[in-house]
């Protein structure tokens, strides 16, 4: 519960400093991510051709379930990359999402926070004019080296096939950052 409260502390502090930025956080955009992501994984035959998703068969057909404590920390490093001008899975002091995920409540394997900077769980995207273009761009492969985010978001691999999870943060900044939008999809699990 104290680390709980020292997240949302540090998310209201945050809110505060950035009120020069006009950080606007948008639900309704994150929520129409999740809807998408997951019209997406349960049909990926419907945007095959759309997405470029070729190999249609590795994609995990099992719904993500919004989770509320992932969508607060997924808000967080959406708000705290606008706020502080940085676009990195870990922050610049040096914390990865799994740190984040933990101290707000949700729990992770033990193994999976051995590193401070650690990153299972996360992709970001930014400048995109929604966070359902965001999405899609995670999996056509825009400005995302090897498809990783592809795989992460479909669950195409063992691993992300088994995350079930999933909480959305998109993020509008109409002046003073490098980035007019900030997207976070975090989707994980407790345990492996």
């Amino acid at each position: 519960m104290r680390v709980l409260i020292l997240v949302i502390c540090l998310f209201s502090f945050t809110a505060l400093s950035a009120q020069k930025k006009n950080i606007i956080v948008d639900k309704s955009q994150a929520k129409a991510a999740y809807e998408l992501l997951n019209d997406i994984r349960m049909n990926p035959k419907k945007y095959a051709k759309e997405l470029g998703i070729s190999n249609i068969s590795k994609v995990k057909r099992t719904k993500l379930i919004w989770n509320n404590t992932l969508a607060k920390v997924a808000e967080f490093r959406a708000y705290d990359m606008a706020n502080h001008n940085y676009f990195d899975h870990t922050s610049p002091k040096g914390i990865g999402p799994n740190h984040y995920i933990s101290e707000a409540g949700y729990s992770l394997n033990s193994d999976w926070l051995k590193k401070r900077s650690a990153n299972n769980f996360e992709s970001i995207a930014a400048n995109h004019p929604s966070a359902s273009e965001g999405i899609k761009a995670f999996i056509i492969g825009k400005n995302s080296p090897g498809f990783m985010h592809r795989k992460h978001v479909l669950g195409m691999d063992e691993w992300n096939a088994s995350l079930v999870d999933i909480g959305i943060g998109f993020v509008r900044v109409p002046s003073g950052s490098r980035y007019t939008t900030y997207l976070c999809v975090l989707i994980a699990k407790h345990d492996w």
